[in-house]
């Protein structure tokens, strides 16, 4: 098999493509950055320019399957101009890429598996959200996810299954959120945010790239939540770090407003929180490597 993957060189992506080739899966990839663009026998890059509608459609050669990360970061200071650039990334790649497989005559492609976010389920202390759940988060965060999938969905018009794939908070040591947290803890600098209860459901990179390879072993459409199957609070989060480190946490709690001094809107994402259920995933059969936060703090800490 052959799977294109847009979104590849990212963090997810990067994870992804070395779990996809390990297993023998051929990948092609595309990239807005030439200098990325590598050939070997099971990677090869093709270059893309979705903001001027500009695609190598040579990147569709025996491509049966499609794997959607692409998106502008969200956590950059929501900014007019910012926040354009974060719904149109998402949104625009996957319009370039329906009317690319529409007007491709004999492609093999027959699956979509989109990259989406937690971030659609509303700010919640007391819900536990599972992929039936059909209210929508009131915030920019919410309603940018709301029309990526809606986009996502749009490629069934071609008789392309579709899947999504809602991450949560991804642990890697290699970026995102954990290093951010690491660094202040060393410092002695840590602290949970607002009253620490907010939910962070949060994910092993590893197990998330392994729900990626198993809904498209499975070939199944439908929204799946890509969460461990123990979330904790925010200040559990911090004080796991903290112990693992095995640095005090010295600083009271930080207040919404000075976050918001320092971030503006954005610093919404550090106080909202989702408890999210897995329940879906480990029904199907997936088995979580790491399903707890200890010992996946421990694997990417250097502590196992």
């Amino acid at each position: 098999m052959r799977v294109l993957i847009i979104g590849a060189t990212g963090l997810i992506g990067r994870e992804i493509v070395r779990l996809y080739t390990r297993e023998g899966i051929a990948v092609n990839y595309l990239t807005t950055d030439r200098s990325k663009i590598e050939n070997m026998d099971m990677c090869r890059g093709f270059y893309w320019n979705p903001g001027k509608g500009e695609i190598d459609r040579e990147c569709l050669d025996d491509v049966e399957a499609i794997i959607n990360l692409a998106g502008e970061p969200i956590a950059k200071r929501w900014t007019a101009k910012h926040r354009k650039r974060i719904l149109g990334s998402r949104v625009r790649s996957l319009e370039l890429l329906q009317n690319t497989l529409g007007s491709e005559e004999g492609h093999r492609v027959k699956m979509l598996i989109s990259a989406s976010a937690i971030g659609i389920y509303p700010d919640s202390l007391t819900h536990y959200y599972g992929e039936e759940e059909k209210e929508v988060d009131d915030s920019f965060p919410g309603r940018v996810i709301q029309e990526w999938e809606a986009a996502a969905d749009r490629m069934q018009e071609l008789g392309i299954k579709v899947a999504k794939v809602r991450i949560g908070l991804v642990l890697s040591k290699e970026g995102g959120m954990l290093p951010q947290i690491v660094k202040p803890v060393k410092y002695f600098a840590g602290a949970a945010f607002g009253s620490g209860k907010q939910w962070q459901s949060w994910i092993h990179i590893t197990d998330l790239a392994r729900i990626f390879l198993f809904v498209l072993e499975k070939q199944t459409s439908g929204i799946f939540n890509g969460v461990a199957p123990n979330p904790v609070t925010n200040e559990k989060l911090t004080c796991e770090i903290a112990g693992k480190l095995q640095k005090p946490l010295i600083l009271p709690r930080i207040p919404r407003f000075v976050m918001k001094c320092l971030l503006g809107k954005m610093s919404y994402l550090l106080f909202c929180g989702q408890r999210v259920s897995s329940r879906k995933m480990t029904d199907m059969g997936f088995s979580f490597k790491y399903p707890n936060l200890g010992p996946a703090l421990d694997n990417l800490l250097g502590r196992e």
